[in-house]
């Protein structure tokens, strides 16, 4: 693994762009749930929240999150943090995922 190159923001997010809410057919970059990520020493840390607290989709969502990042090369630990503030609203997702969804004003 020392071989590869150090993670970049920009690998996380797009793999990121990979994982959808299962009850939501939009990417969960694109839905506005991702609120941060950090990259130290080959680790990712992801800050996200969900739609709502009790969604019982957060084990499955933050597991496939942890196993597509660490698919990356390079990449030696994973981890997902879910936090509720801010809360999450649908002003959060692109414009790309409002239309998709039809919820443009």
């Amino acid at each position: 693994m020392e071989n590869s190159p150090a993670p970049t923001e920009a690998d996380v997010y797009e793999v990121l762009r990979e994982c959808y809410d299962p009850e939501i057919p939009v990417n969960l970059v694109d839905l506005g749930l991702i609120y941060g990520v950090t990259i130290e020493n080959r680790n990712i840390n992801v800050i996200m929240t969900l739609t709502a607290p009790g969604c019982q989709m957060s084990t499955m969502i933050t597991q496939d999150i942890q196993d597509k990042l660490l698919g990356i090369p390079g990449v030696e630990d994973a981890a997902v943090e879910i936090v509720w503030d801010p809360p999450w609203t649908p002003h959060l997702m692109s414009e790309a995922a409002r239309k998709q969804l039809d919820l443009n004003d």
